[in-house]
């Protein structure tokens, strides 16, 4: 009796994962930050940046995720929309290296296997570590001296995907981080001549469009989460 219930559990098993369709690409767009330098705009991409993804379709509705993202930012006063900035006049650039796993959630069905489930909007909420350099000291007036950090993000998104021929789909997608660090653009309250006042968060965003190629046999879903 214990082999019958071992093979069963094994054979079922088997049938979900071989059931499951899988995704892997490639995005490519432009990422920007918002914090105490330059503009406050959230969606307003000026550097280019790109990700690699691979998901795993746990039923025609949720997808997992996880996500490589590698995304230079930077920031000028004299792009800002504000006096004050503008004659503040500061600028930097930093680049960020980011993991990030979480969940998608589509609006409809999502099969391209389907004739009927070939596209979708969808909504995306993940956890991110991610690396960034920033600065420890500055020994003397104006001359600084940089390290590495890594963090955590929360990055939440909009995106829409749709089939494109056979095995391969698209998406465009915009994805929003809040971070829980103020120095992504070097200012800190450590350093006085880098003190800018205020204690808000950094923002990091990237909109691109993604290749998408998908794998695995279809249409044998489990129930979901």
């Amino acid at each position: 009796m214990k082999k019958r219930i071992s093979l069963l559990i094994f054979i079922s098993i088997s049938s979900i994962l071989l059931g499951q369709e899988y995704e892997a690409g490639v995005f490519i767009g432009g990422s920007n930050y918002v914090g105490d330098i330059g503009r406050t705009n959230y969606i307003y991409p000026n550097n280019i940046a790109g990700a690699v993804f691979f998901k795993y379709n746990w039923n025609p509705r949720i997808a997992l995720r996880a996500t490589y993202s590698y995304l230079p930012i930077k920031g000028d006063d004299l792009d800002a929309d504000t006096d004050f900035r503008n004659d503040r006049a500061l600028n930097f650039s930093n680049t960020i290296n980011e993991l990030a796993v979480g969940i998608e959630y589509n609006f409809y069905e999502y099969d391209i296997s389907s004739e009927d489930k070939s596209w979708t909007p969808y909504l995306l909420l993940e956890l991110a570590a991610f690396n960034y350099k920033y600065i420890v000291s500055e020994p003397l007036p104006g001359q600084y001296e940089y390290a590495t950090k890594n963090s955590v993000s929360v990055p939440f998104g909009i995106g829409f995907k749709s089939k494109l021929v056979g095995p391969i789909a698209f998406s465009l997608e915009t994805k929003f981080r809040y971070t829980f660090e103020d120095d992504l653009d070097y200012t800190t309250g450590r350093i006085p001549s880098l003190s800018l006042g205020g204690d808000g968060k950094d923002w990091y965003m990237f909109t691109g469009v993604s290749l998408i190629y998908t794998f695995g046999r279809p249409a044998c879903y489990t129930k979901g989460l």
